[in-house]
């Protein structure tokens, strides 16, 4: 008989890796932040909050200063009048898409 695989040897370790997804994707707003930018080349930050229902201000600006840290989205600004800014999602925010969308669809079954 086949032994399942473990999650994490010990849960919520130094090396489980359910830990460390969750220390950069955790919380209420981020992956609404990475499910809004999805499918975007780039959005600014207006675009933003009025697309995520309930975000504040407060919470978005400091939601995208810590994905942009963790390198889940990259910040560019342009130096016109008035200042243009633009978040993009990164290769390795993208490489998350398909696993939110999976979610997406168990929670539309299961809840």
């Amino acid at each position: 008989m086949k032994k399942k695989e473990m999650i994490c040897e010990t849960v919520g370790g130094e090396g489980c890796g359910v830990r460390k997804v969750l220390s950069i994707i955790g919380g209420k707003w981020k992956i609404l932040i990475l499910c809004a930018m999805h499918g975007h080349a780039a959005m600014r930050y207006g675009e933003l909050r009025r697309t995520i229902v309930g975000i504040t201000n407060t919470m978005l600006a400091q939601s995208l200063r810590e994905m942009e840290a963790d390198g889940l989205i990259e910040r560019e600004q342009y130096n016109e009048m008035p200042v243009r800014v633009e978040y993009i999602l990164t290769d390795k925010a993208v490489s998350l898409i398909p696993i939110l969308l999976e979610l997406k669809d168990w929670g539309e079954e299961h809840l």
